[in-house]
């Protein structure tokens, strides 16, 4: 049976029956929902809620509780994530597990409430210090808001890496029907965390290397696991690119507003297809490569400068123009809007 539910709801029901037993958080609009929701529906699952004196204290509980074997996530936006960043970069080196929710508001600074998707920088390419990478979802309904909440646990287990969630103000907002699986999940012992007892007490958590040697090795372990990565987990969905003579990309809100803005186009006559990563790290370059032998041009629709238009310059390697339409501040195109300033470049 499906229920009416905000993504912000929905992703706290997806991750208690993905096994998530630890939410550590501090609420900021717009995704105080996911707090208030952990609040209510961890403690009556029997679960942990705790709700930090910051968004760096929450971070870095996360470190300590998913050192520790268990399935732990936080939640917040744009500005609460940067000051994360540290206990972020701890995290990563650390190999802990650990699953964190972005819902993108305007920025830079405080900014303001509204949608944006100026954080891609800040979350695919590691936002905190050293060469270290997420695996980050970009659900684009309610429905994947609890899809991923409900499957982001089994990835940062299996790569031992923290895994964003990175959705905006939209798709945390609005309501949606959610269709939950039947089967709730638990995590496994893993030989690497500190459950402190007998078994485990040889095992270390730490991100520190106190000789150059150490830390290259470390480091160059790192980039091995997350070229492996790449070649097993990469996400996308496609719509109209079998004969398409343009190509849009776009995640989130924007993909959702592309969609319609490509069908009203296709009624039109426009050769024009959508590509939409489900998967920002790993980001779909090789498919975008592939299409950019077979398209006049890309075109990246975001809420932001054009943050995933430079991923998409690099996967088409000059092969066709890449054009960028961007809106920022917390103004969100409307399909019109959108189609308006696409047809100026067919």
């Amino acid at each position: 049976m499906k229920r009416l539910m905000k993504g912000n709801d929905a992703i706290i029901h997806g991750a208690l029956m993905g096994g998530a037993t630890h939410f550590f958080g501090y609420p900021i609009t717009p995704a105080s929902e996911i707090a208030h929701a952990a609040a209510l529906y961890f403690t009556k699952a029997g679960r942990t809620f705790l709700q930090a004196e910051s968004e760096v204290a929450a971070a870095n509980m996360l470190l300590g509780a998913g050192g520790s074997g268990v399935r732990c996530m936080t939640a917040s936006s744009s500005p609460g994530i940067a000051l994360m960043s540290e206990a972020l970069s701890y995290i990563a080196g650390s190999e802990v597990p650990a699953v964190i929710v972005d819902v993108q508001r305007a920025g830079p600074g405080l900014g303001n409430i509204w949608p944006e998707q100026g954080d891609y920088n800040m979350v695919v390419k590691g936002g905190g210090n050293g060469c270290y990478k997420n695996i980050v979802l970009a659900p684009n309904s309610a429905q994947e808001m609890a899809s991923c909440g409900y499957n982001a646990f089994e990835l940062a287990e299996k790569y031992r890496c923290t895994v964003f969630i990175m959705a905006d103000a939209y798709i945390g907002q609005m309501m949606e029907p959610v269709q939950f699986p039947n089967e709730v999940k638990k995590a496994p012992r893993h030989d690497w965390a500190l459950y402190a007892d007998k078994g485990s007490r040889e095992n270390l958590i730490s991100s520190i290397f106190m000789n150059g040697p150490l830390m290259s090795a470390h480091n160059d372990k790192l980039q091995k696991k997350y070229a492996k990565i790449e070649e097993e987990i990469v996400d996308y969905e496609e719509f109209f690119i079998d004969d398409a003579e343009y190509v849009l990309v776009a995640y989130g809100i924007s993909s959702r507003i592309c969609l319609t803005a490509a069908r009203e186009l296709r009624k039109a006559g426009v050769k024009i297809g959508l590509l939409r990563p489900k998967t920002l790290f790993p980001f779909p370059t090789k498919r975008i490569a592939e299409l950019s032998n077979k398209v006049k041009k890309m075109m990246v629709l975001e809420l932001s400068n054009g943050q995933m238009a430079v991923d998409v310059d690099l996967a088409v390697q000059g092969k066709v123009p890449v054009i960028k339409y961007n809106w920022y501040g917390g103004m969100v195109p409307s399909v019109a809007e959108a189609i308006e300033s696409i047809k100026k470049d067919i």
